[in-house]
């Protein structure tokens, strides 16, 4: 096989700027260092209406340093930022937000109907509102059947579905999520991403922090990429993928490398993400080339992640 380099100016492109209205999350040169450590660097991303943002990294990137700023749990040493329109730590606005930590401590004596009730009472629901809010919320997780067996016998997947549901049960307008799918089994997983899929459905505004690049693939509609505390990328998946690198193999007879050189049976062709391979093919038939087969290698953001983070590596 004969590896060839794209055409001129075929490099790995830069992603457009993502259109959305107003945001929701807004940060502009958010910093937090613990002593001589720095935990988050100079993040500054915005985030839309009805949007699930991916933040995606490896642990100890900040990620969860990061939520914790916006939720006012720890104090920026620098930068500023706004959520919901409204500076961090406003307490208006924290009766808007629901928040599903990643690791989670609940009462195991209670229920999952005591425990949804007991955090409807601390966002000051009462009487049949709130009962009929639960009833809903048991349902859209499917533990309507374990609404009132203990908690502390049940599974992972079942503690992380009542999670999601007392981070709703004030009906918030934005969510946290911190690595929600951790630990869980694949069937599992799968139904936690359609409940999380249907929050953005409904209107709500999704904070996913995951190193799970499947689950941001499957759900997000923005992404950042953090590392060592930076924000290195932001984008949509599409704009990720589209600063990329996809692999291009062309099989067939005859196949010439570039006019002088010697003929191959395969060639492989490293070009941006969305970039033509029309060109390619053109040039090699008019040289002579009998063309066989043409194989694209799809771009995931697990692949576009790894390129993102060995880039900027020092």
């Amino acid at each position: 096989m004969t590896e060839v380099q794209g055409p001129p100016g075929s490099g790995p492109a830069e992603g457009g700027p993502h259109e959305r209205g107003t945001s929701v999350i807004e940060t502009d040169g958010l910093r937090k260092t613990f002593g001589s450590t720095v935990a988050v660097d100079d993040l500054s991303l915005s985030v839309g209406p009805g949007e699930i943002f991916g933040f995606l990294g490896p642990n100890g990137a900040g990620k969860t340093t990061s939520i914790k700023m916006l939720l006012a749990l720890v104090t920026p040493s620098e930068g500023r930022g706004a959520v919901l329109g409204r500076p961090l730590g406003d307490r208006t606005v924290r009766a808007r937000i629901g928040f599903l930590p990643e690791h989670f401590r609940f009462h195991d004596c209670l229920t999952g109907r005591e425990l949804l009730r007991f955090h409807g009472r601390l966002h000051r629901m009462r009487g049949l509102d709130l009962e009929a809010r639960i009833d809903t919320l048991l349902a859209r997780v499917d533990l309507i059947d374990a609404a009132d067996r203990r908690i502390r016998g049940y599974s992972k997947g079942m503690l992380q579905r009542i999670g999601l549901a007392q981070a709703l049960i004030h009906d918030p307008d934005l969510v946290f999520l911190d690595e929600p799918t951790s630990g869980l089994d694949p069937e599992a997983v799968v139904e936690l991403r359609e409940d999380i899929a249907g929050l953005a459905r409904d209107g709500a505004t999704v904070f996913l922090n995951t190193h799970n690049l499947t689950d941001a693939e499957k759900l997000a509609d923005l992404v950042g990429v953090m590392r060592a505390g930076k924000l290195l990328a932001l984008g949509t998946p599409a704009e990720l993928r589209a600063r990329s690198e996809t692999t291009v193999t062309i099989a067939g007879r005859n196949l010439q490398r570039a006019a002088g050189e010697a003929p191959a049976t395969t060639l492989l062709y490293r070009l941006p993400a969305d970039g033509s391979v029309a060109p390619i093919v053109r040039e090699l038939v008019e040289r002579g080339g009998e063309i066989e087969e043409v194989r694209r290698e799809t771009i995931g953001l697990e692949d576009v992640f790894l390129q993102i983070v060995r880039e900027e590596q020092p």
